[in-house]
């Protein structure tokens, strides 16, 4: 049961346009004792454009399991709490989970107060099908093992969405048209909500000629869904095929072996392609 404490108030935030902040989210976080925020210079400047003064704590991912339970108390004490991000919902890929966790623990009020998301920004506006999706957040910094996350992220039945750097947009995305394929159809969303927004559906290699070939493409923060994999029946693939494919495929990428296959034993190299990547 709920006790009597105060409430943890789970705001949401504009993600780049100013407009898209609710009423509710406006009002709460002026009535609130306390903002609790990744940046409090950058919450501040935010919270002046709807003329808001409050009293913001800092409360992000290098301090959040030892400060959570700070605000535990201060809720305990009678005290209505707000958490923001610097942008979007907060706790889906930002600070937060140790707080909500602790404040359910402790038989606290959680309230989310809805608004704006870059992942369901982008799946709604994707064209691809959003019934069932998964969102796995950034993908690692490193080649190898963002190329891991990419093996497993491939043979997903349903649309994936994923962050990206600024910094690492051209590598991710010349590792994507490496594991997923050159034809494996993709979104990308640049600055969403903003001025210079940029969402283009088309083939992973479609997309990275696209990006490299104009230097703003890179610049900003992006999300990108991954359509599901489509997998044929590789009823028609021959053991001579299987053995021939399976034997380049150890030197040569997936595509590239299926289609020196199907021209070698005049098969369909989609069919090959999909028995390789099952």
């Amino acid at each position: 049961m709920i006790k009597d404490t105060g409430t943890l108030y789970i705001v949401a935030t504009p993600i780049g346009n100013l407009d898209d902040i609710t009423k509710r989210a406006i009002s709460i976080l002026s009535e609130v004792d306390i903002i609790a925020c990744e940046d409090t210079r950058h919450t501040g400047r935010l919270l002046a454009n709807y003329g808001i003064k409050n009293k913001l704590v800092s409360f992000h991912q290098h301090n959040e399991n030892q400060f959570a339970e700070s605000l535990i108390d201060l809720l305990n004490k009678n005290n209505n709490i707000a958490l923001v991000s610097d942008a979007g919902t907060p706790l889906i890929s930002d600070p937060g989970y140790p707080l909500v966790k602790l404040a359910h623990e402790n038989h606290i009020k959680v309230v989310p107060v809805v608004g704006a998301s870059a992942i369901i920004a982008l799946l709604c506006s994707s064209g691809l099908p959003t019934n069932e999706f998964l969102f796995t957040g950034f993908l690692p910094a490193k080649s190898k093992q963002r190329q891991e996350e990419l093996k497993r992220i491939r043979e997903n039945p349903f649309t994936t969405v994923i962050y990206e750097s600024t910094h690492r947009i051209i590598k991710s995305l010349e590792d994507m048209e490496k594991i997923l394929g050159e034809d494996r159809i993709i979104v990308i969303g640049r600055e969403l909500t903003k001025t210079f927004e940029t969402i283009k559906l088309g083939k992973v290699s479609e997309i990275l000629d696209f990006v490299q070939s104009d230097s703003n493409q890179t610049k900003g923060e992006f999300v990108i869904a991954i359509s599901a994999l489509e997998v044929e029946k590789t009823e028609d693939v021959s053991e001579q095929q299987k053995q021939l494919a399976q034997l380049l495929s150890k030197e040569l990428p997936p595509k590239k072996a299926a289609k020196i296959t199907a021209e070698f034993l005049n098969a369909n190299s989609k069919n090959i392609y999909n028995f390789l990547i099952k």
